[in-house]
């Protein structure tokens, strides 16, 4: 019989619910409901007590769920009866799904546990870690070959779909809309690309992640010409380092916001403290974007098996843009960089 691999972060889904006292918790986000059972489904809802699971879905899903959960208690979602004083619930579901049940359960007190569900995401398993650096190195590949196709001429959009295409290929596709920037358009953190053509002599800035067995991947890389300008080679050089010093610091113990403010420290002392206008990182999982938060003030600590992008920047509008953004692993003693692409 298979086993959960996510068993683990199930049973203490279980605990927490003792803990704060509830009776069940429903939970019917797509990558909560993966994180705690393997299964992806976008019609489901896994009901859970201290005691006991059952998963929910319908007629289209249930042989699937059966042949890859067999642990699995299944039960049609049109039957979906849950009963407590106490319900656990998730924030982000629609306010139509959330007055729905209200209206059935109109004594229960309905007690938010999105956080709860977050945290225990933010570490992953075994299995987890291993699919996000097989990620990581397709998306590696896929940077190699991208890169040495770029060619002047090319636009911003031709680039763009040059990694797609890879990326649909090789993998499950992009793990977000691929960022491509050609000079001051590198400015605009999450510029959309246009057709801005590349003349052979302007830096270029290509943010990117392939998607792979279900888990992103997200790097930043740089394409810097030999004619790049000495302002430019300059604030490449401090982001540089704001990365590897963040890198570096990081170690378990630390909190999310002590790792941010080790690159924002480095940036502001050489004069780019205003152009690193947003946070360095975050998760990286089944979503491209998960706890932890690597922001100013993030309180969370950082565990082994935690995933995290270390991604400095500095912006100035008009001039250039500069990121460079690496995915890694939290370990016992440090973490493991997982992209491997030149820098």
């Amino acid at each position: 019989m298979n086993e959960n691999p996510f068993a683990g972060r199930l049973a203490a889904f279980q605990k927490m619910l003792k803990r704060r006292k509830l009776d069940v918790a429903v939970v019917r986000d797509q990558a909560n409901v993966r994180s705690l059972t393997g299964i992806d489904c976008d019609n489901a809802a896994l009901v859970v007590t201290p005691d006991a699971v059952v998963f929910h879905t319908d007629f289209r899903y249930i042989p699937m769920v059966h042949r890859t959960a067999p642990w699995l208690k299944v039960k049609e979602i049109k039957k979906l009866d849950f009963k407590g004083a106490r319900i656990g619930y998730e924030s982000n579901m629609t306010v139509a799904r959330f007055e729905a049940m209200q209206k059935t359960h109109k004594k229960a007190k309905f007690v938010d546990i999105i956080k709860d569900i977050h945290n225990l995401r933010a570490v992953k398993t075994p299995e987890e870690q291993e699919k996000l650096r097989r990620a990581a190195a397709l998306n590696d590949e896929i940077w190699a070959k991208a890169s040495s196709a770029v060619k002047p001429g090319m636009s911003e959009k031709d680039i763009a779909r040059l990694i797609k295409t890879e990326m649909i290929q090789r993998g499950d596709g992009e793990a977000f809309e691929t960022i491509v920037c050609i000079g001051a358009n590198a400015a605009e953190c999450h510029h959309v690309p246009d057709d801005t053509v590349w003349d052979g002599k302007t830096p270029i800035l290509v943010d990117m992640g392939v998607k792979l067995d279900g888990y992103c991947s997200d790097m930043t890389r740089n394409i810097v010409p030999g004619k790049a300008s000495k302002k430019y080679r300059e604030t490449y050089s401090h982001v540089l380092n704001a990365n590897l010093e963040a890198i570096k610091a990081l170690k378990p113990g630390m909190t999310a916001g002590a790792l941010d403010a080790v690159a924002r420290k480095y940036l502001t002392k050489h004069g780019l403290g205003k152009a690193f206008g947003h946070s360095l990182g975050h998760g990286v999982g089944i979503e491209i974007h998960e706890a932890p938060w690597a922001a100013k003030k993030q309180k969370m600590v950082l565990k082994p098996g935690m995933s995290v992008t270390i991604e400095p920047g500095a912006y100035l509008e008009g001039e250039l843009g500069v990121r460079i953004e690496d995915l890694v692993l939290v370990t016992e003693d440090g973490c493991e960089v997982i992209s491997h692409s030149a820098k």
